[in-house]
């Protein structure tokens, strides 16, 4: 395998494991908001951020900044590190 192709596996690799992760993140906010008994309008009005906001995390597509997952904790009620799998 040369070099390059080798340098874009891994790249490729480590995308793939970062998507997963945010998954799963995802399926924790979910649960979590879920449990609690909210609609994604709900949660993102009690954390200050935009419902389509609330729907991109929870399907994994985007990755949230540490305060953003403040904010989301916060609207759950819930200390940050419940939303971080152990």
């Amino acid at each position: 395998m040369s070099t390059a192709c080798a340098v874009l596996f891994y790249d490729t690799y480590c995308r793939c494991m970062e998507r997963e992760e945010l998954i799963e993140l995802g399926k924790i906010i979910k649960s979590k908001r879920e449990s609690k008994g909210l609609t994604q309008m709900e949660l993102a009005a009690k954390s200050g951020v935009d419902r389509n906001y609330v729907g991109m995390l929870e399907r994994g597509e985007r990755n949230p900044s540490y305060l953003s997952l403040l904010k989301i904790a916060k609207g759950l009620g819930i200390p940050v590190f419940k939303l971080i799998k152990p």
